[in-house]
């Protein structure tokens, strides 16, 4: 028996020790993020796919450029080729990556090209917003969508305008910076609020103290947890420890409402005071049935068409319902009574946050 309730004591311990979660997934370092290239280039190689010129001359003026620096004049060359596609190239730097590494890049088309299958990217330079290049991409471009076309009919899949190139570009200077350099550190909430701030604090000190026997985390606002680093590890490490801590998130209680596509989400601690809702649905219907008047035979007349619609209004009855919510379980339960489609749903939370009654944000899209 003895054993029996010490395996069940520590298999809650182990439940509630993974229950939350973890402060890696909720927070991210102060600093530490991807900074974004771009870069224009051109994509050669297609099967007649790529940009007119004449409705492009950005790509017949890229395509001279390169030429020229390759020692070819064709400045006074009519060119009509359509093998060559002028595209951005777009491509994320990770933090701390360093030169001679490889990533990839996505290349979208500029000009009217119908497919970029089968295309390889020239040399082309990736730049950051201070003018640098940290990066050059080449290499064969990888279409996911295809377009076929006949003379009747065209059958487009995905988007054959847009491509990847993995690993294709070649990193040339990474971002200036270290990380650790001094020893106060910052956590950035993804989803601020002041209660998880004071949760992810209270939890780094718990651990902090029991392993290095000081308090390592103040919160500051409801975004920001500051870390002071203990003097035995280093801040990698201290990053990593502190990452697998477990939380549980306060969240605000808040409705999410996309009218374009029906959507409803409401979040766990969403509260609805008793009212009394009713709705009725009503439908006009407007049919036009046009008839044709001819004149009399040997009369001097036209045949015209004489317009005819018809107009029915219906409105159905709706049923008066209670509904009150002390839990979200509650508040579904009561919707669902009503027996309405979600343009209802929607309009009904509506009327209900403009009385008072919903003691949530009500964030429309």
């Amino acid at each position: 028996m003895l054993r029996l309730l010490l395996a069940l004591a520590f298999l809650a311990a182990a439940t509630a020790a993974e229950a939350g979660v973890r402060i890696k997934d909720i927070t991210g370092v102060q600093g530490v993020r991807e900074n974004q290239l771009i870069g224009y280039g051109l994509v050669t190689g297609l099967q007649g796919t790529g940009d007119s010129m004449r409705n492009s001359p950005f790509t017949e003026q890229a395509l001279q450029s390169m030429l020229d620096a390759m020692g070819i004049n064709v400045r006074n060359a009519n060119l009509r080729t359509r093998n060559v596609a002028a595209v951005m190239v777009t491509a994320e730097l990770p933090a701390f990556i360093g030169r001679g590494a490889r990533i990839d890049v996505t290349v979208s088309s500029l000009g009217d090209a119908t497919s970029l299958l089968g295309g390889t990217l020239m040399l082309t330079p990736l730049m950051g917003p201070d003018g640098r290049t940290y990066a050059v991409a080449q290499g064969p471009v990888a279409v996911s969508g295809f377009a076929s076309a006949g003379q009747a009919e065209t059958l487009t899949q995905g988007v054959p305008t847009v491509a990847r190139v993995p690993n294709g570009a070649l990193v040339e200077q990474r971002i200036p910076g270290r990380f650790g350099d001094s020893n106060a550190l910052v956590l950035e909430l993804r989803n601020p609020d002041f209660k998880t701030a004071i949760l992810v604090a209270d939890a780094i000190n718990a651990f902090t103290i029991r392993r290095y026997g000081v308090r390592s985390a103040y919160e500051q606002d409801l975004r920001t947890v500051t870390l002071v680093k203990p003097g035995a590890v280093n801040a990698a490490r201290f990053i990593a420890e502190i990452g697998d801590l477990r939380v549980e998130p306060d969240t605000p209680a808040r409705v999410v409402i996309d009218e374009r596509s029906g959507t409803v989400v409401m979040g766990q601690d969403v509260q609805v005071s008793t009212v009394a809702v009713t709705h009725g649905n009503l439908t006009v219907r407007v049919t036009e049935m046009p008839t044709v008047s001819q004149p009399q035979p040997f009369a001097a007349g036209e045949t015209v068409v004489t317009p005819q619609t018809s107009v029915m209004a219906e409105q159905g009855g709706g049923q008066m319902a209670i509904v009150e919510g002390t839990n979200l379980q509650m508040l579904v339960r009561g919707l669902n009574q009503i027996g309405l489609k979600p343009t209802g749903i929607i309009a009904i939370l509506q009327a209900i946050k403009t009385a008072g009654a919903l003691q949530a944000d009500l964030v429309i899209q």
